[in-house]
């Protein structure tokens, strides 16, 4: 019984020293929101699951932490967000982690000034709050609406991950490179399927789309509000009435995450249509392909209301 217990003692330390260590842990990965928890998944598969920490139609800009989430942070080995512009709640507790963030808004290659002044407007009563401020030369930091920088975080993620976990450093670089394949697929069929549009006028309801905007040249002439947690002043909602209708404002785009009230009272009375674009795939099951369905539900959205089809 000793002989076959002192086999097996040996055959665990054979193993061990072959594997780096029999018991060696995935890495605990943390994630903020559903496209980029989409992405980071997609580089782990075959090696572990990210969990995610917002979780259906709650909003970055205005979240507190629960329990359950402060715990999955205080165990977490890394933490992927975009940063401090947009997610500012997680400013404080990452700073007192143990765990590496990573600000995914540092490795886009497309970034741009956050909107003021101008079409934009510039409402005094809801322009600057803490944690996603759009004021003066801030980034906007809604950049994974761009399927380029998609790609960026993908080879950022792949990194970041091969260094903590150099045993499955191979699978990361697989996994990142067929998802930079079907992000380059993605953004030729949403150009395709948004090119018919693009001179068709829109508000939405937050400043939040640049990025998709520029990407694929749509035409974008308001938003309802810089800041979502603030409702608009009334003569800021007078200003955007009027430019629906001299503007000739084909679709006004609500948001799950808010009350669709404002776009409502905007578009009544007017020929503009109305209709959802999604930016966090808050009505899509957690897992590797929101992004993508996400992405399509923007442009699919967007296309059909923009063309005068009705839901």
């Amino acid at each position: 019984m000793k002989f076959k217990s002192m086999r097996f003692f040996v055959a665990l330390m054979v193993l061990w020293g072959a594997s780096g260590g029999l018991f060696a842990a995935t890495p605990k990965v943390v994630v903020s929101i559903a496209p980029l928890h989409s992405l980071v998944a997609g580089v782990m598969e075959g090696v572990g699951t990210p969990t995610l920490l917002l979780k259906g139609a709650a909003s970055p800009h205005d979240h507190a932490l629960r329990p359950s989430e402060v715990a999955a942070l205080a165990d977490a080995d890394i933490v992927f967000w975009v940063g401090t512009s947009l997610e500012g709640f997680l400013e404080k507790p990452l700073r007192t982690s143990k765990a590496r963030h990573v600000a995914l808004i540092e490795t886009a290659s497309v970034r741009y000034p956050a909107r003021e002044g101008g079409v934009w407007g510039k409402d005094r009563h809801a322009h600057k709050h803490k944690g996603h401020n759009h004021g003066g030369a801030s980034t906007d930091p809604h950049v994974w609406l761009d399927p380029v920088n998609a790609g960026d975080m993908v080879d950022a993620v792949a990194r970041e991950l091969s260094a903590l976990d150099a045993e499955n450093s191979k699978r990361y670089e697989a996994n990142a490179a067929a998802l930079r394949q079907r992000l380059t697929a993605l953004n030729h069929e949403i150009e395709t399927m948004l090119t018919p549009v693009k001179r068709a006028p829109f508000i939405v309801f937050h400043d939040g789309y640049q990025y998709f905007e520029k990407r694929y040249g749509l035409n974008g002439v308001g938003a309802i509000t810089v800041n979502p947690e603030q409702k608009p002043s009334a003569q800021r909602l007078r200003a955007l009435r009027d430019t629906v209708q001299k503007s000739g404002v084909a679709c006004v785009f609500a948001e799950p995450q808010y009350s669709d009230g404002l776009v409502k009272s905007i578009v009544e009375g007017t020929t503009a249509r109305y209709s959802i674009w999604d930016p966090l795939g808050s009505n899509v099951a957690p897992g590797m392909d929101v992004y993508f369905l996400m992405m399509r539900q923007l442009a699919e959205n967007g296309r059909r209301c923009l063309s005068g089809i009705r839901d």
